[in-house]
């Protein structure tokens, strides 16, 4: 494997290692080729992490809770002096609901604290050099995972 060959996206001469082709029919070697420049970049695991995560997010849909969950009772406080705690309680008698707190974020059956909104941001843009840096090495990763597959099936 001789070192050698012209980088043209680089504008220099670059140190790329070719590498030889051997024929299909009768595994002769055919000649020698360049090795792609994409082959000789480092991969960046913490670029491929943030570019699919951020990939994954635009395929997202927004959720919200109702403006009213927690609230639809007619509950009030009891006061003071009832050596019970301050937070409304729902009314009537006969059954298991009434007396127990209601409308708070720390009650069973009240509001969430800080309730899911649908203006929130879903979507994250990520940029064009970026995506296109990672989707050209994950091709490049799954054709070498696709040849070590090969040789181990025929090997």
């Amino acid at each position: 494997v001789g070192v050698g060959g012209y980088c043209s996206s680089q504008g220099k001469m670059a140190a790329r290692s070719v590498v030889t082709v051997f024929s299909a029919e009768d595994g002769k070697e055919c000649g020698n080729v360049s090795m792609p420049a994409v082959l000789s970049t480092p991969l960046r695991p913490d670029l491929v992490k943030l570019v699919h995560t951020g990939i994954a997010k635009n395929k997202r849909q927004a959720y919200a809770v109702s403006k009213m969950a927690g609230m639809q009772t007619s509950a009030e406080s009891w006061g003071t002096g009832r050596a019970v705690s301050r937070i409304p309680r729902v009314p009537g008698g006969g059954t298991h609901r009434s007396g127990q707190g209601a409308f708070g974020n720390m009650c069973r059956g009240g509001h969430m604290f800080s309730p899911n909104k649908i203006w929130r941001k879903w979507h994250v843009k990520v940029g064009l050099k970026q995506r296109r840096y990672v989707l050209q090495r994950r091709s490049v990763l799954l054709a070498c995972l696709r040849f070590r597959i090969v040789l181990s099936c025929v090997g």
